[in-house]
């Protein structure tokens, strides 16, 4: 407790220094932080590898180069969004003028998820560090080699004052979420997010939630089926379905089951072939191998039917790509999000059916429709509440620095990515200048009825 308090001292003692930063110093830490991410480059491949056996290729799109992308984002536009913006003035404030400011939170707490190690740690790290903030950043220790790549790789870009790596298990996040922190971003499970809400409301922490949940899809009878197999499949076992925008289900039109069910097949075979164990990473651990087991294993007792895949090697944590049919609405694998290699795939006769289906449930992270109909298109979209929608592919509308990427309610609390990012991890403190006339001086005490008849007459004209 000592330590993490000396920790944490050190950095409020820098927050004020390092909060009164400006741009150009703010982009060169940016930019020295890129160029010790591209330099470890084969460093963090090896660190993911060794956690759970992620392909390379998987690594420089989803891990290396959001972040690469992130920085360069930010470096291009933090000058404007650190400028004080002009706001405009109402005809009652005659005589100010108004100014909209990003300050600094303060100091920071960052915990990150196994699943994306390297992604989801730098990424919320570099909108706080583009927005002043000194951060202490918490990550998974379920991956243990990534989480010291990140501790080696960070010392040598930041001082400890500005931004600190804490190692350790979940005891020691729930110790620093002791303290008082100007702002905790927290990504992972939404049973562990209660508890960090519940934990910050002592210190009326500001926090964002980056959770998950079950993101379905919908394939209409309009959609382009080859594509929707495609991109459904692809989103489904990246990462080896560790992923919390990965579709968790899917429901299809009745009319055409069969022509879909076909197209998956064709697809794993080109993704694939027709090895037993394709190469899709590892489950992260024994814990949640046995738990996918366990789900897949209560399903085929419940009468659902494996369409491909089912196999599995708890001595190396494999799971293979597994796709599953006749799966009940009611189902447990319909009450929890699945998060690895099974997809149920449920058939639908009414498309009302599956937005009132969508709309019982908690709020899902995502929501991915495969149509050419804009009634359809209109009707999910009007009909039903998620943190994003991709309309003809999955996953990647995160991938778009403009939007914001967040959920709602129990799939999240708050935003970012982008000016998003900035901004959560800002105050915005506006500021009023006030000249040499004001108004308001008509008013003032002691009153009498023409102050009365003054302040009804001013009522009435913005009436």
């Amino acid at each position: 407790m000592s330590s993490i308090s000396t920790i944490i001292d050190n950095l409020r003692e820098n927050r004020w220094s390092i909060s009164q930063t400006n741009a150009t110093e703010r982009i060169k830490k940016l930019k020295n932080l890129r160029k010790h991410i591209l330099e470890n480059r084969e460093k963090i491949y090896q660190a993911l590898r060794n956690d759970f056996q992620k392909n390379e290729v998987e690594i420089e799109l989803t891990e290396i180069q959001p972040a690469i992308a992130e920085i360069n984002f930010c470096i291009k536009r933090l000058k404007k969004w650190m400028k004080p913006q002009k706001v405009k003035t109402p005809l009652r404030l005659m005589g100010t003028k108004s100014r909209l400011l990003y300050e600094a939170k303060g100091v920071v707490l960052i915990i990150s998820p196994w699943n994306y190690p390297f992604h989801l740690a730098i990424v919320p790290l570099i909108s706080a560090v583009a927005a002043g903030n000194c951060v202490v950043l918490k990550p998974s220790e379920i991956t243990c080699e990534t989480s010291k790549l990140l501790q080696r790789l960070l010392s040598q870009v930041f001082l400890e004052n500005e931004v600190s790596v804490v190692e350790g298990d979940a005891s020691v996040a729930k110790e620093l979420l002791t303290f008082s922190f100007d702002h905790v971003f927290f990504t992972g499970s939404s049973n562990i997010g209660k508890q960090v809400l519940a934990a910050t409301a002592n210190n009326l922490t500001s926090v964002t939630l980056e959770l998950g949940g079950k993101s379905p899809a919908i394939v209409d009878k309009t959609a382009n089926i080859k594509k929707a197999a495609e991109r459904i499949v692809w989103g489904k076992f990246l990462n080896a379905g560790q992923t919390c925008v990965a579709p968790d289900y899917v429901f299809v039109d009745r009319k055409i089951q069969q022509q879909f069910c076909e197209a998956v097949m064709k697809t794993h075979e080109k993704f694939y072939g027709s090895a037993e164990r394709p190469k899709i990473g590892n489950i992260v651990n024994t814990k949640h191998w046995q738990r996918l087991r366990g789900i897949l294993d209560e399903e085929k007792q419940r009468g659902a039917k494996i369409l491909l895949g089912g196999f599995s090697d708890e001595t190396e944590r494999y799971f293979s790509p597994t796709v599953i049919c006749g799966v009940s609405l009611d189902s447990p694998i319909m009450e929890q999000e699945i998060f690895g290699p099974i997809l149920p795939i449920i058939f639908y006769d009414n498309i009302e059916n599956v937005s009132d289906f969508i709309r019982k449930k908690d709020k899902p992270l995502a929501i991915y429709l495969f149509s050419q109909l804009r009634a359809n298109i209109r009707h999910i979209i009007t009909n039903t509440t998620c943190g994003g929608t991709c309309i003809n592919n999955v996953a990647i509308h995160l991938g778009n620095p403009y939007l914001p990427f967040g959920g709602v309610n129990t799939s999240g609390i708050g935003e970012y990515h982008g000016f998003f990012g900035f901004k959560t991890f800002s105050h915005g403190r506006s500021v009023l200048y006030q000249g040499r006339f004001s108004g308001l001086s008509f008013i003032y005490p002691p009153y009498n009825k023409w102050t009365e008849k003054l302040a009804r007459s001013v009522t009435n004209i913005f009436s």
